[in-house]
């Protein structure tokens, strides 16, 4: 079994390990976990990963934009608004 070698010569990670981390990866993609039957390759395991991770930093941000307009527009003396904003902290 060959293995990964950093920079000071020391084994760190075996084949076999990268296969089964990008088949856990791959597990957890819903567009790849959707194509169960078809083994993706390491590459397109990562781009699609790389993906995946930018739209849920988008959709992120748009939910945070859209919660802020939200807190703007209540009344700021509203008991719920209070809530909401606790649970937010």
């Amino acid at each position: 079994m060959s293995g990964r070698r950093s920079g000071s010569g020391v084994s760190s990670i075996s084949d076999d390990q990268i296969t089964h981390l990008v088949f856990k990866l791959q597990q957890l993609i819903p567009e790849l976990c959707a194509r169960r039957s078809h083994k993706a390759s390491a590459s397109k395991v990562l781009q699609e990963t790389s993906d995946y991770i930018r739209n849920l930093h988008k959709e992120v941000e748009d939910l945070s934009d859209r919660l802020s307009q939200l807190l703007a527009s209540i009344d700021t003396d509203n008991d719920q608004a209070a809530i909401v904003r606790s649970l937010l902290m």
